[in-house]
């Protein structure tokens, strides 16, 4: 692909990324002009965006909720790992609810284990309480006896034994339902519980309550059950998310319950925001300054930079806390990086190279020292976002916040110092020095 073929593809993408960058309310000329989000369908294949930026508590507030673990039934050796599982339920849960970077953190002092869970954006938090507050214990059960006498018998088949539960509608009725998953072992219990069941119901309880009482035709041994009832499509949702994140090892209750405001004035995160503007156009002008009519075209390759990073930020999307935003602000300097050491080198190879070789060979020569640079710097973001958990390792979620910004924005500037930089250098100097030469 010649490099205006590249360029243009680089233009179309970067065009793209401006539209999503774009505010969802704008004035222009006195006309309030609004810019759509994504609506996609296709089949039963939903896409929905609103590309909007995802603020953090400290940036946009939201809720501060402290549970206290129930420890009386657990011996006094299980219970910080007994503590440590209620924290990774809640936190499951949390993510699949829907919220972007939530603090989940354990605190034991004085007798007590809590768990305090701070979620950015949520100022209701009723539906989120009932949620991260449930036990969710599934139990599979069977009727023995008849008439008076028949009573409910739980089984060996719980919760544990589920691979997955997703929400599917009942292609009769239209109605929602969970479908179920199991695991290779729940599959062989769950058939040899059909097997003894044929003819009968099969209720499913979840937390001691009785949900859905299917009545089993036949042995089913393909591991997948549905869980039907009178279930709205929030309801469903719900389950399905209690089911996947797993059932709390201990009972928990909810001690304390407030809305935060942002803990940053706005003054603060205006000035930290100037501050990054002011950073940024200091870098713009040193390039042009340093460099020249290179300067310029690096700065070009900032400019995509900017845009194609609030892009991704918006499309995954990243919850921006103000060491997020450090994090952004690390990596507008690494973007220019890249460039200073292809320059830098490039004004040793122009001695002795025609003008457009060395500034090839610049590019070739020096990208071994930028990728060992910006792998030394990936590896120090993975250790911090700490993504596997470690418990030797922080897991705040502002430091996570950070290290993901910072790791995104190392990955963009690779790709536009070298391959957007690279490519305009081509078409706007390379191919403007051969005309020189055919002119002379």
């Amino acid at each position: 692909m010649t490099p205006i073929k590249k360029l243009l593809l680089i233009l179309i993408f970067t065009s793209i990324a401006l539209y999503v960058c774009l505010p969802p309310k704008m004035v222009i000329l006195g006309k309030e002009i609004n810019r759509p989000g994504l609506d996609l369908k296709i089949g039963k294949i939903e896409i929905k965006k609103n590309f909007d930026l995802v603020f953090g508590l400290d940036l946009a507030g939201g809720s501060h909720l402290v549970f206290e673990a129930d420890m009386s039934k657990i011996s006094a050796d299980k219970q910080k790992t007994a503590l440590s599982s209620v924290r990774d339920v809640i936190e499951r849960r949390v993510n699949l609810f829907g919220v972007s970077e939530p603090n989940v953190q354990v605190s034991s002092f004085e007798g007590k284990n809590r768990i305090i869970v701070e979620l950015p954006g949520i100022k209701d938090t009723k539906e989120a309480t009932g949620l991260i507050g449930k036990t969710a214990q599934l139990v599979f059960a069977q009727i023995e006896g008849e008439g008076e006498e028949a009573k409910l018998v739980p089984t060996d088949l719980t919760g544990a034994d589920l691979k997955s539960a997703d929400v599917q509608f009942d292609q009769t009725t239209g109605k929602p339902v969970v479908s179920l998953e199991f695991t290779k072992e729940g599959t062989n219990k769950f058939a040899d519980l059909t097997q003894k069941n044929i003819g009968k119901p099969l209720p499913i309880l979840l937390d001691s309550e009785v949900i859905s009482y299917p009545t089993v035709n036949e042995a089913i041994t393909g591991g997948n059950a549905q869980i039907t009832g009178d279930f709205t499509t929030d309801e469903a949702q719900k389950l399905a998310i209690e089911l996947n994140a797993g059932a709390l090892p201990v009972p928990i209750s909810l001690v304390e319950e407030r809305t935060v405001g942002a803990t940053l004035g706005g003054e603060s995160v205006s000035r930290s925001v100037m501050a990054g503007f002011v950073g940024l156009v200091m870098v713009l002008v040193f390039m042009v300054l340093a460099y020249g009519g290179l300067g310029l075209v690096a700065d070009l390759g900032l400019i995509v930079f900017g845009i194609l990073t609030l892009a991704l930020y918006k499309l995954i999307p990243v919850v921006l806390t103000l060491p997020g935003i450090a994090g952004f602000l690390l990596s507008v300097g690494m973007a220019v990086d890249s460039n200073i050491l292809i320059f830098e080198r490039f004004k040793e190879e122009k001695v002795r190279r025609t003008f457009s070789d060395a500034l090839e060979i610049s590019f070739g020569r020096a990208w071994d020292s930028i990728r060992d640079a910006n792998i030394a710097t990936l590896v120090t973001a993975f250790i911090l976002a700490n993504p596997f958990d470690w418990s030797f390792l922080h897991t705040s979620g502002p430091v996570r916040g950070f290290a993901i910004t910072l790791a995104l924005g190392i990955g963009i500037s690779l790709f536009t110092g070298v391959v957007v930089s690279r490519n305009l250098l081509r078409v706007f100097v390379k191919d403007r020095t051969k005309n020189k030469v055919q002119s002379t």
